[in-house]
């Protein structure tokens, strides 16, 4: 081993560092001079950990030195001389620990590494037999593995903390982690020792900052959970069950604890105890052999008896004097040493050389170690007892203050121990009066055991019931530490140590209640007692005082009491040895000052006699120091050793860690923390003083009045804001000093969140000042002399700034000078870099930030004074209404420096220019104008010597004259400062002339016009609404949309309430020149919809009128033409509730003129309307084809002459009168038809329809000039094309500007047409297929005026022809509606691409085109001609969305062929191939005499059905899928290719079709394709055909077509 390792000389280097120098002495007061020794080290050293004998020492770059009585190895190193562990080599340690007798290391991944005495497992296990393992002499790594999670995975470890049989390890998980033995594990078990870490469950989702380790008691630094936060573990009630009162009433005898111990426990504590004694030599410590139980549980003839708390026991007359305890308590050894049969050690030889190696110690040395113990003896005699031999002190209660932004936590209701005045504890103390030990054993024969006590956690862990999110930090969700914390402690507390108020052990974590809101940042346990400071640099002490190492006499010792520091010391870090304490504070100098309390160092002489005449006693009970310190006391020698960064006590040893130099980074922050935290103590002190007994009082809203009542609620809050803000920052500042050398100064809080700290002085300043206007410091003052009384000169001892007689403003306003305060400490940061260093750019940039905000905050309180004086003079009922919080006084012309234009000699106008308003007062009436709403223009001065200053406001403009161009320019200033201030705050982010012209505000009209009473809000330009905004009626009224010029102009909604019906309507659209124009919909609170066009308040144009629903008498739509509010042109109204369809002209709301109208029971009529009835020449057919041609006088009302033809051709000519469906009177003459008559050609002329119907092209001319219109054109036609195409771009971008909801493609649709095409070039083949592309996107999108087209024509085709009254009778006309809408549509489509040429004329270049049109049908080099057509152009585009209502007009006009066409398709299609083929003339030649199935070739035979010619089949079926004409031919002309394909192989030569020979063939593939209304299909190519193909190829194939399906009808052909 020895030659593993290296002294410190070796490692030493020729210069020693100026920082991280550390100082080593022996415990003890000023009594006698100290000489620190210095430990001489080439690194700095960043940390140091004390053990009882020993220490380690952490330097930079990670390395770790061992100093003190390694018994594990046998060494003793002087601290002078450190020994380096060469075993960490290679590792980057960054925390050491050290505990009794062992020591552990983090490396930076989080690794753990332990070494040294292991005989309670506190070192973990190690390679080999564990059990076996009573040292370890190198650090060997420990891991920390989690079993809950799946699968298992190491933990991260943060923080670590050593006792004397135990170790604790803080993961980053912020959860703990403990292994070793004893009770002060806090662990739910009863097997020691533990060897493995296991986790605290009953501290499980709770977030632990720190921990540390006594001898064998344990603190944890935990955050408060907040009572609204679901991962809360609520407390679960226990109910009482019969094992419990069999319980309490039988079961008398039990651990307090919830312990047991078995024999081979007790087997193993005796065992335990001599291992001990074994591993130390004889004389070393002779009170190692009154070594205590960590379970403290009593023993008796080897059976599992339980001492009951508080229970006095008599001694045993034969017990060994020097072993006997007040307690009765055992030691325990390790498991392997219980069995006596087996050797304890492996190799016994190996421990006896390791006793004697360890037994050549000097006598000196077991003097100091029992001088050193004389702390520890009470530990290891009485204060280790679970049982007290004194009574308990009753937990001392103590009121925590109840902060305003901390919520009460919710704690644990777990008990450890036996609770004063439990009912069951004290039905079991009067059944056992006795205190015997034999009458508790022969009773504990008859009761039942416990393994536990009501409350305590069972193994269940919480993290597997319910998950915590926990952050693995000690900051608050906003980056600060956070202030809300608790103290909990466990293990043996028979000094107190635990700080319940009593001297029970404690087996699990339990909160100290009385700390909870103390806001503890830092926790420290020596031997027997506990130090907790606070982050108002308070130290609260708890446990063992024999050595005045609490730091005060207050009574009881076993609750946190108050250290006694010095006036004017503020500790701000603390360390406990065995016998005393260490505090770093900060005094009136620069460095801080180290204070010590604890046993006073005695002359040597004196130290020898005490040392005999202890090495004779034998008394058990500990000795109390002769010489010690009652309050921390300083330490001379603090001031030379420099700049004292952090302080460690252990054993009797003390330590600290100081750098040489003083200047500097080092120096400012510490300065700025001190100053911090003394700014937080005074803010404390000052809630404490004032503000909270002034909250708690009762009496405080009366003398207040309501509005300084709120306003101190607010000023309450906000002071408790920024008290939690400067404690969080002090805290944080001392946790930077800790590790100053290992920090940078860019994460500072003060640098990092720095705008939090705006924030919060921002608002603390605003709040004062409201409360300081409202005149609240005058009343404040009252109420404190009535509340505080005596205190009252203790208040204003926390400012020496401020006198006795002072008010309370300036104690208020003294934060603000904090804001100073980071300016000078962070301009003395700045001078430690250099400018061109990004430390030096982050540290300028926060100092101005700093200084610009005390500048302001500073001017805001001198406006808060002088507006508070303001209203002291001006105080009247006029002015009384103006008085605001919030409102602060500019400028005033009392004195008549500023008056109204105009204004009478004997008039009075007092201006008052306020922060937020220009009051005009005028005798007792008074108007305010907002400054955000006032535009300020100065006038040119004239010869008159007029200084104006005109003001435009919302509703009105007025002149202001000052007396004097100074006074003028005054008012200028202030008018224009405040309305920049008021705007650039608004976060309008404009430059300042933009600002002042166009602004967002709201304001309430309050004069005569159309905004009368109404509220507006939204944007402003030059005094009048302009842009987009919301205006409120009081009638109820609500229009959001777009102005212009103080009108309505743009798109709006408007709601439109209707008292009458108590609904409100809303018309979504255009409005212009403040009515509604344009397109808009508009929904009644009658129930009407009406959609379409407006003009100045009124429907006009293109619109369709939805009244009623289907229950109701009035139910119908209309859609056509509106003039002036009243249906005027061409329209159709669908008569929902009688079942007709009108399709006609109107006029002022009336029918009138050319119409047709359809019913429900196919009824036809067309003719003339006047005055909204029948009246006139008119056709009517029923749906028996019965037709009358004759006079109407009404609606459905015959009377004239006129002519009726039946159904079977007979005619009656004559005089008519009455109703159709009522019946008619005939006066006239009865024509027969002839029998041998063919065909009636006067009946066809009769029944000839379209006579009296409206033209195709003058039908919906209001939808085509609705798109002109949003072309920009007046007229059709006639427009600028530039105009139409900017149109275009305007309507394209507004919708992708206020459409953030649109799908991606519908974006790049919109993305595409933004951009305007070559419109002006002309039309060739290469850019004809451009503009194709162009106008399919166009159409398909609303937005676009072309799309909008599309879709309107579409809703009044489908509302024409569909429906219950379609009748087949309107095809011709659907038919000629669709050929106008192509015609039309052409036109505008010409007037934005002008280079297009005429319908059916041809491109200039013609190689390739789209469009191409085979002339020679059957030539093998056909000749294309590129033609350009408007149906092949925009049928594409229309009929898709037309097909459906156009179709079905074709099926229901054909509906008789078409059942013929299909009962005989059926009927053939029975037949197999060959039948068929042979059936239908197709030569044999022709005949398929094979077919493919699945690939293999297999030879039709004669029963084979529906396998010739499949490909041109299925090619044929296409057709019902396709909607155009074109596509249709296509498909047409693929069936005849497919055809030719399948014949031509089984030909020879060069074939071509003959007329003859493909006509049978192709009727083949007609029936074989069973085509449902395929005279529909064939009717509608024929009519839309392009007329440019019909004699071509193409045209001929149509016409086999066309010929098949006539064949298929035929009588012959059956």
């Amino acid at each position: 081993m020895e030659s593993k390792e290296h002294s410190f000389a070796e490692e030493a280097a020729s210069t020693l560092p100026k920082r991280g120098l550390l100082h080593i002495w022996q415990s003890g007061g000023p009594s006698e001079p100290l000489s620190p020794e210095r430990v001489l080290l080439s690194q700095c050293v960043l940390q140091v950990a004390l053990g009882e004998h020993h220490g380690l020492l952490l330097a930079q770059g990670g390395h770790v030195y061992s100093f003190g009585e390694l018994l594990w190895r046998g060494l003793s190193v002087p601290p002078s001389a450190p020994l380096l562990e060469v075993s960490l080599r290679g590792t980057t340690v960054v925390h050491v620990a050290c505990g009794g007798f062992h020591c552990g290391a983090l490396s930076e991944q989080g690794g753990m590494y332990m070494w040294g005495e292991n005989t309670a497992g506190q070192c973990g296990p190690t390679e080999g037999d564990a059990d076996s393992n009573v040292t370890v002499a190198d650090p060997y790594p420990l891991a920390v593995v989690d079993n809950e999670v799946v699968p298992p995975s190491m933990v991260r470890i943060v923080d670590l903390a050593c006792g004397r049989e135990h170790s604790l390890a803080l993961s980053a998980q912020n959860e703990l982690w403990a292994w070793g033995s004893g009770c002060q594990l806090g662990l739910v078990t009863s097997n020691f020792p533990v060897w493995k870490p296991q986790k605290v469950e009953h501290l499980a989702g709770r977030h632990v900052i720190q921990v540390a380790c006594g001898a064998y008691h344990s603190l944890a630094l935990v955050r408060c959970l907040h009572p609204e936060n679901p991962n809360t573990p609520k407390p679960q009630e226990r109910r009482g069950s019969q094992r419990d009162e069999a319980f309490a009433s039988d079961d008398a005898h039990y651990c307090p604890l919830g312990v047991e111990l078995t024999e081979s426990m007790t087997a193993e504590a005796s065992a335990r105890r001599r291992s001990r004694q074994r591993l130390w030599p004889a004389g070393i410590s002779h009170e190692s052999q009154a070594h205590l139980c960590p379970y403290s549980c009593s023993i008796s003839d080897n059976k599992e008896n339980v001492l009951l708390a508080g229970t006095e026991i008599e001694p045993d007359e034969h017990a060994d004097p020097l072993t006997q305890t007040d307690s009765c308590t055992t030691s325990y050894p390790l498991p392997a040493l219980t069995d006596k049969k087996k050797p304890a050690l492996p190799n016994e030889l190996e421990l006896h050389n390791l006793l004697q190696k360890l037994s050549g110690h000097s006598l000196e040395m077991q003097h100091s170690r029992r001088l050193g113990d004389a702390d520890s003896l009470s530990s290891q005699t009485s204060d280790d007892s679970y049982v007290s031999s004194t009574p308990s002190n009753e937990l001392l209660h103590t009121r925590c203050e109840n902060y305003l932004t901390f919520s009460d936590v919710v704690r644990s209701s777990s008990l450890v121990g036996l609770e004063e005045g439990s009912p069951w504890k004290k039905k079991i103390m009067l059944e056992h009066k006795s205190s015997s030990l034999k009458d508790i054993n022969q009773k504990g024969k008859t009761g039942t055991r416990r393994c536990s006590l009501p409350g305590t956690p069972t193994h269940a862990t919480p993290r597997r019931q319910q998950h915590f999110s926990s952050k693995p930090s000690s900051v608050s969700e906003d980056g600060l530490p956070s202030l809300k914390t608790e103290v909990w402690s466990w293990g043996r507390g028979s000094e107190g140590q635990l700080g319940h108020g009593d001297q029970l052990a404690r087996l699990q974590p339990l909160c100290i209640k009385c700390l909870t809101g103390e806001e503890v940042i830092k926790v420290a346990a020596g031997s027997h007692h506990s130090l907790a400071l606070t982050a108002q640099c308070q130290v609260y002490s708890w446990g063992s005082n024999m050595c005045g190492q609490l730091g005060h006499v207050n009574s009881p010792v076993t609750v946190p009491q108050q250290a006694k520091l010095s006036d004017g010391l503020r500790a701000w870090d603390v360390s406990a040895g065995q016998s005393h304490s260490l505090l770093l504070a900060d005094g009136e100098c620069d460095q801080p000052l180290l204070l010590y309390c604890g046993q006073q160092q005695e002359p040597r002489s004196k130290q020898s006699e005490t040392s005999c005449r202890g090495a004779r006693s034998c008394q058990r009970s500990p000795n109390r120091a002769e010489s010690y310190t009652v309050r921390p006391t300083l330490m001379p020698f603090c001031m030379e050793m420099g700049y004292i960064s952090s302080v460690c006590s252990g054993g009797q040893r003390c330590a600290l860690l100081a750098n040489h130099i003083i200047i500097g980074v080092i120096s400012a922050i510490h300065e700025l923390a001190s100053i911090e935290r003394r700014f937080y103590y005074w803010l404390s002190s000052l809630r404490k003083l004032l503000l909270m007994p002034l909250f708690n009082k009762e009496s405080a809203c009366p003398s207040l009045g309501d509005p300084c009542t709120r306003l101190f609620l607010s000023l309450y809050k906000s002071f408790v804001h920024l008290s939690i803000l400067i404690g969080q920052h002090s805290t944080s500042l001392t946790h930077f000093l800790h590790n100053v050398l290992r920090r940078d100064v860019a994460s500072l809080h003060l640098l990092t969140h720095i705008q939090h700290f705006l924030d919060i002085y921002t608002e603390y300043c605003t709040v004062v000042g409201d409360f300081q206007v409202m005149g609240g410091f005058q009343l404040l003052h009252k109420l404190s002399l009535e509340c505080l009384g005596s205190k009252q000169t203790k208040l204003f001892e926390l400012d020496l700034s401020v006198s006795g007689d002072a008010d309370l403003g300036s104690l208020l306003y003294w934060p603000l000078q904090q804001l100073q305060q980071y300016n000078r400490v962070l301009l003395k940061l700045e001078a430690c870099y250099d400018v061109l260093t990004t430390e030096y750019q982050y540290l300028h940039q926060s100092c101005v930030q700093y200084e610009h905000l005390s500048a302001i905050l500073l001017r805001r309180k001198k406006e808060a004074e002088v507006t508070f004086i303001f209203w002291k003079t001006h105080s009247g009922k006029n002015t009384e209404g103006l008085r605001l919080p919030q409102r602060r006084v500019l400028c005033e012309s009392s004195n008549r420096t500023l008056t109204l234009q105009g204004a009478g000699r004997f008039s009075n106008h007092w201006f008052i220019l306020f922060n937020d308003a220009l009051v005009h007062i005028q005798f007792s009436t008074h108007r305010v104008y907002p400054v955000n709403l006032l535009w300020v223009k100065p006038l040119p001065e004239n010869d008159s010597g007029c200084y104006a200053i005109k003001m435009s406001c919302p509703e009105e403009t007025f002149i202001l004259v000052a007396s004097t161009p100074q006074e003028k320019n005054k008012w200028l200033h202030f008018l224009n400062q405040e309305v920049d201030r008021v705007l650039s705050g608004g976060g309008q982010g404009s430059s300042p002339g933009i600002t002042a012209m166009s602004r967002t505000a709201s304001y309430t009209f309050t004069g005569e016009g159309q905004f009368k009473d109404a509220q507006y809000t939204g944007s402003w330009l030059a005094g009048r609404v302009h842009g987009r905004g919301t205006m409120r009626w009081q009638d109820g009224r609500t229009y959001t949309g777009n102005f212009k010029n103080g009108l309505e102009d743009g798109y709006g909604e408007c709601m439109i309430p209707d008292k009458l019906l108590n609904k409100a309507g809303c018309y979504q659209g255009h409005w212009r020149d403040g009515k509604i124009h344009g397109f808009g919909i508009y929904r009644y609170a009658t129930g009407e919809v009406y959609e379409g066009c407006f003009n100045e308040g009124q429907r006009h144009g293109y619109g369709m009128l939805r009244s009623g629903k289907m229950d109701k008498t009035s139910s119908g739509v209309f859609i056509g033409q509106w003039v002036c509010d009243k249906r005027t042109g061409y329209g159709v109204y669908d008569d929902i509730t009688r079942g007709e369809k009108y399709i006609g002209m109107w006029l002022d709301d009336e029918r009138h003129g050319s119409a047709v109208v359809v019913t429900q029971y196919s009824v036809y009529y067309e003719g003339n309307f006047r005055e909204n009835k029948m009246n006139g020449l008119g056709l009517l057919v029923s749906d028996d084809d019965t037709a009358f041609h004759g006079e109407f006088y009404e609606d459905w009302t015959v009377n004239g002459k006129g002519i009726l033809s039946l159904a079977n051709g007979d005619t009656l000519e004559g005089h008519f009168s009455g109703e159709w469906s009522a019946g008619l009177k005939v006066d006239g003459i009865y024509t027969k038809q002839a029998a041998d008559e063919i065909e009636d050609k006067d009946r066809n002329n009769f029944l000839r329809l379209g006579r009296y119907v409206v033209a195709a092209d003058e039908r919906w001319v209001c939808v085509f000039d609705e798109c002109w219109r949003r072309l920009g054109c007046d007229v059709a036609d006639r427009g600028e094309r530039t105009t139409a195409w900017e149109n275009i771009a305007v309507c394209i971008s507004s919708a992708r500007q206020h459409s953030p909801d649109l799908s991606r493609y519908q974006s790049k649709v919109l993305e595409c047409l933004e951009c305007i095409p070559h419109h002006a070039d002309a039309v060739t083949t290469t850019n004809y297929d451009n503009i194709r592309k162009y106008l399919a996107k166009a159409c398909e999108t609303p937005i676009h005026p072309l799309g909008w087209l599309v879709e309107t024509l579409v809703t009044v085709y489908r509302m024409t022809y569909l429906g219950v009254e379609s009748n087949h009778r309107l095809l011709r006309e659907a038919v000629k509606e669709v050929q106008a809408y192509v015609k039309h549509f052409y036109s505008i489509v010409r007037f934005l691409f002008p280079g297009l040429p005429d319908d059916g004329s041809v491109l200039p270049d013609t190689p390739i085109s789209p469009c191409r049109i085979r002339y020679s049908s059957f030539t093998e080099e056909p000749s294309f001609v590129s033609v350009v057509s408007c149906s092949t152009l925009l049928l594409p585009l229309l009929l898709p969305q037309l097909y459906q209502p156009l179709f079905m007009l074709y099926c229901l006009h054909d509906e008789q062929q078409e059942a013929q066409y299909w009962e005989r398709i059926l009927r053939l299609n029975k037949q197999p191939d060959q039948s068929l083929l042979s059936f239908l003339g197709v030569q044999q030649k022709f005949w398929p005499m094979w077919m493919s199935v699945l690939g293999e070739k297999k030879q039709i035979v004669s029963s084979s059905k529906d396998v010739s010619f499949g490909c041109a089949v299925e090619t044929l079926q296409q057709i019902s899928t396709t909607f155009t004409p074109s596509e249709k031919l296509l498909v047409i002309q693929n069936t005849f290719e497919e055809l030719t394909q399948e014949i031509k192989p089984t030909q020879d030569g060069d074939f071509l079709w003959c007329m003859d020979d493909l006509l049978p063939l192709f009727l083949y593939i007609v029936l074989r394709a069973r085509i449902r209304n395929l005279g529909a299909e064939v009717s509608l190519i024929e009519d839309l055909m392009d007329p440019n193909v019909q004699h071509g190829e193409l045209g001929l194939m149509f016409t086999t077509l066309k010929a098949c399906y006539m064949q298929i009808q035929m009588e012959s052909m059956i």
